[in-house]
């Protein structure tokens, strides 16, 4: 459900989506788009209360050190040399009383 209301929130947002689900022998990548010129690795994180904290904390060093990774063998793999890419995080809250809050995290790891 978070990768479905996220994908639809990037298209409002103006991000081409190229592919969800991307699996290679590293692991999954959620969700690859585009934006202003640059391939943009998402990662979602989705919760449904408060008890773990806000969804973006679930990203750690360790997952970072994966997604960057996980971003540079994508690349690899669509023989995409010399562009720009980022990696996103879209943290999704389902648990608000107005409804489903999704904030996108522009950069949120360092590549």
């Amino acid at each position: 459900m978070g990768e479905d209301v996220t994908a639809k929130e990037l298209r409002r947002c103006g991000y081409r989506i190229r592919e969800r689900n991307f699996r290679c022998s590293l692991g999954e990548i959620d969700i690859v788009a585009e934006e202003g010129g640059a391939i943009v690795i998402v990662e979602v994180k989705t919760r449904s209360g408060g008890s773990h904290g806000d969804p973006q904390d679930a990203v750690t060093a360790v997952k970072a050190r994966k997604l960057i990774t996980l971003g540079e063998a994508y690349l690899a793999h669509k023989e995409l040399h010399d562009v720009d890419w980022r990696i996103d995080v879209v943290a999704v809250r389902t648990d608000l009383p107005a409804g489903r809050q999704v904030e996108i995290i522009r950069n949120a790891v360092s590549c």
